[in-house]
């Protein structure tokens, strides 16, 4: 089968095609907020083949490299992933990148990396998930994993972690205290976790500051599924210094039962030796907040390989899926 060549086209075009019907979906709506600056398609017979977007202007700091970001990718095959891969390393080497990573929707507050190994249980909610060939389409194009990343699962959530009643007894000495999200106030609740966020993840690999704005616009689309009850705000001196945000995983719902696993999205602690052990005393009570509601499971999501929150996932949890975000050496024109 003859595959035709990649071509650019402007960000918009690209819902203007019908995608597989296993592809990511991808609406106007995402294209405007994630603002690539261009994007490529294959197509074949008017059918589109493969897609990505490109972004050069805006791309997180890396050392001494230039970055090239890939994302909004989608192929129907080696051949197809190989081809629109190849172009987009070349236009973002014309564009003076050094280095092109993906995939990657902009920056990593958006989906971004690969599943590679799979492993035996389903996906979860707000799960990034792809079809099993296209690690290999990435490897085909030359390139190679910069980062990886898995999920753990806590399948007996009475296991509780020896150390955290020493810990426990320190911090409410030094008056941190722990309580759940006010679901009547979620607006200024966000408003405090995001600024705990913002200075917490500030040294995350290829960390990309997100604006407020979009940060809550990106919780008020979960708010429907929130229970409070799952959600811990670690407090002090009247500020927020922790969070543990928990979730049902509501895609057990499809199954026409109630859930039985709760998600660990995001745990973020303030850098300061004062809270040293809150993100695994925080990470215990979740555990426990999840039990008292019935749950049987909790998901510790998506941890970066090197993160604290893997050591702390580790007492606990045993990992159940793998990821990898994936690079290409640029060589500028």
């Amino acid at each position: 089968m003859t595959i035709a060549h990649a071509r650019l086209v402007a960000p918009q075009e690209l819902t203007s095609f019908e995608p597989v019907a296993v592809w990511p979906s991808l609406s106007a709506e995402d294209i405007g907020a994630h603002a690539p600056d261009a994007s490529l398609v294959v197509t074949e017979s008017g059918a589109m083949r493969a897609r990505c977007s490109l972004w050069w202007r805006s791309t997180p700091p890396f050392g001494a490299e230039r970055l090239g970001v890939i994302g909004h990718y989608a192929a129907a095959s080696v051949e197809d992933g190989r081809s629109i891969l190849d172009a987009a390393a070349t236009e973002l080497a014309r564009q003076g990148c050094t280095l092109a990573v993906g995939p990657m929707d902009g920056n990593t507050w958006r989906r971004y990396r690969l599943v590679v190994d799979r492993g035996t249980e389903p996906p979860f909610f707000m799960e990034p998930t792809n079809p099993e060939d296209w690690p290999s389409h990435y490897e085909a194009a030359g390139f190679t994993p910069i980062a990886h990343y898995f999920s753990a699962l806590n399948t007996n959530l009475s296991v509780r972690d020896e150390r955290m009643g020493e810990v426990a007894e320190r911090l409410d000495k030094v008056g941190v205290r722990l309580r759940t999200l006010d679901l009547g106030r979620f607006e200024q609740e966000l408003k405090r976790i995001y600024w705990v966020a913002e200075i917490s993840f500030a040294k995350a690999f290829l960390y990309t500051r997100l604006p407020e704005s979009v940060f809550a616009a990106q919780y008020q689309r979960i708010r429907q599924f929130v229970r409070p009850e799952l959600v811990l705000l670690a407090e002090h001196e009247d500020g927020l210094v922790g969070f543990a945000f928990n979730i049902p995983d509501v895609l057990e719902l499809g199954s026409g039962g109630r859930p039985r696993t709760a998600i660990i999205k995001t745990l973020a602690v303030l850098p300061d030796r004062t809270y040293a052990g809150l993100g695994s005393l925080l990470t215990g009570r979740s555990h426990a907040a999840a039990a008292a509601l019935g749950y049987t499971r909790m998901i510790h999501a998506l941890m970066h390989e090197s993160n604290r929150s893997r050591q702390i996932s580790a007492h606990t949890g045993r990992p159940m899926r793998r990821y990898a975000l994936f690079q290409r050496p640029l060589v500028t024109k």
